[in-house]
């Protein structure tokens, strides 16, 4: 199946703490953005862990099903860091700008100082591997 995967580690993310530890307003905040990118959710699922002890919260993990594929993220509040995954096929017409925009949204949410990207073209057009 040809499509695009993107991802993003970023660090020293200090806009929207909040966000690292506030799992509803994560799980709106990512469906926003995806309908906003012009990609479809078609289920979600957000996990927020506990802290290490018992005054820190731990970071969560989320997925955003999509028609097109999938978003993940993960948070770290205590390093201030976020990672994400943004896949999308392009089985029918090619999702690629969608992709770019939602990452693009998701990297400008937590401003990181610093933002390792990485970009992988997954397929052949054509080809069905056995």
């Amino acid at each position: 199946m040809q499509g695009l995967h993107l991802t993003a580690d970023l660090s020293g993310c200090k806009k929207n703490l909040g966000l690292m530890i506030d799992v509803e307003s994560l799980r709106a905040t990512c469906l926003k953005l995806v309908k906003a990118s012009g990609l479809t959710a078609v289920n979600e699922v957000f996990h927020a862990f506990p802290g290490a002890d018992q005054e820190e919260t731990g970071g969560i993990t989320g997925t955003v099903l999509l028609a097109e594929s999938h978003l993940a993220l993960h948070t770290w509040p205590e390093l201030q860091a976020v990672t994400l995954d943004v896949y999308v096929c392009n089985y029918s017409t090619d999702n690629s700008e969608k992709a770019s925009r939602l990452l693009n949204s998701l990297v400008r949410l937590f401003d990181p100082d610093e933002a390792n990207r990485q970009s992988l073209e997954r397929g052949q057009v054509g080809v069905i591997a056995s």
